[in-house]
């Protein structure tokens, strides 16, 4: 599961999804696309079934915005695979 820190939102946009920390100034804009919904880091969509949707590549690109949105302390840090 795939959960966003409690004082974080996310939201779609046109480009993919933008984060922002309510507890500061703090934003993130992902180029996601259509690859990823908001509901994915709020428990709504399933994190096996998109996963499992998505080509190898795809995976990659989501497993390196997870670790930057960890890094950045946008999301709790957990397993995905």
């Amino acid at each position: 599961m795939v959960s966003l820190q409690q004082a974080c939102r996310v939201r779609k946009e046109r480009f993919g999804l933008l984060f922002y920390d309510c507890r500061g100034p703090r934003l993130l804009f992902a180029e996601t696309g259509d690859l990823l919904e908001p509901g994915f880091f709020t428990g709504e969509v399933s994190v096996a079934e998109t996963l499992e949707r998505l080509t190898q590549a795809e995976q990659r690109k989501v497993a390196g915005l997870l670790s930057n949105l960890a890094k950045k302390g946008f999301i709790r840090e957990q397993q995905i695979c």
